[in-house]
């Protein structure tokens, strides 16, 4: 049985992890025992908050200013965690973003920006955080379950960016095997988080559930991935979204 410091004695560095899903990763790797830094682009004061609700789990925190399209803030990001604890156990790559355009409209930048954080940026996360892990390391990523369900006008980029990640995971998963590092991809469906909170309403006749999830749902599964129970999985794409994929 896992106890509820599970991951003590671990470091994890959430990437977007000021607030939603990566904020309640976040303090729930802290309540299991982790510490944690977690990187920001906009929110200083929500990345803040998620640091004092790690802190007051009894565990360090930190907040690293970093935007997952620049190639440079991502291994700054993950030099800066190993230089404040020594160590990197755990990364959660969370940082994304959400632009919807038809695809008859969508502009070349949109694109691009979403290209660049959506799939380099987790490339490139996990290829930094791998540079610092040990045997036995974790990397989980967050996708979406639009990697296998779409079906919202609009959404064709985020969901070829989305399905890019679950492919990505299989490769690294196999690259990773003989130091001992798994790598695994959450597929979420409609969470309620800031970047969702202008279509979730729309979204939920859709779900079986006839709900959308709340974040410490998806950080459940991000703590349990982490831990040592999961050892045997590697190159897998979970998804949680209220039965909405079937």
């Amino acid at each position: 049985m896992e106890t509820p410091v599970a991951l003590e004695g671990k470091t994890a560095l959430v990437f977007g992890g000021s607030r939603g899903i990566g904020a309640a990763a976040a303090r729930r790797l802290a309540q299991e025992g982790a510490d944690v830094a977690l990187t920001y682009v906009s929110a200083p004061q929500r990345a803040a908050e998620t640091v004092a609700a790690i802190e007051a789990a009894g565990r360090a925190g930190i907040a690293i200013q970093a935007d997952s399209a620049d190639p440079a803030a991502i291994r700054g990001a993950v030099a800066q965690t190993v230089e404040r604890f020594g160590k990197l156990n755990i990364a959660v790559v969370n940082a994304g973003i959400l632009m919807l355009g038809d695809i008859a409209t969508v502009s070349v930048e949109d694109l691009d920006r979403m290209l660049s954080i959506n799939v380099r940026g987790v490339f490139l996360a996990i290829q930094a955080a791998a540079a610092h892990m040990a045997e036995g390391g974790r990397i989980i990523t967050i996708g979406s379950n639009t990697a296998v369900r779409s079906g919202h006008p609009g959404s064709s980029v985020y969901s070829m960016t989305k399905a890019a990640v679950a492919v990505m995971v299989k490769g690294a998963a196999v690259d990773l095997a003989s130091r001992g590092i798994t790598v695994n991809n959450i597929q979420p469906g409609p969470t309620i988080t800031d970047m969702t909170a202008e279509h979730i309403e729309v979204i939920k006749p859709l779900i079986p559930l006839k709900r959308a999830a709340d974040p410490d749902e998806i950080a459940g599964l991000v703590a349990w991935l982490a831990r040592k129970e999961s050892g045997y999985m590697t190159g897998s794409s979970l998804t949680i979204d209220g039965g909405m994929a079937l």
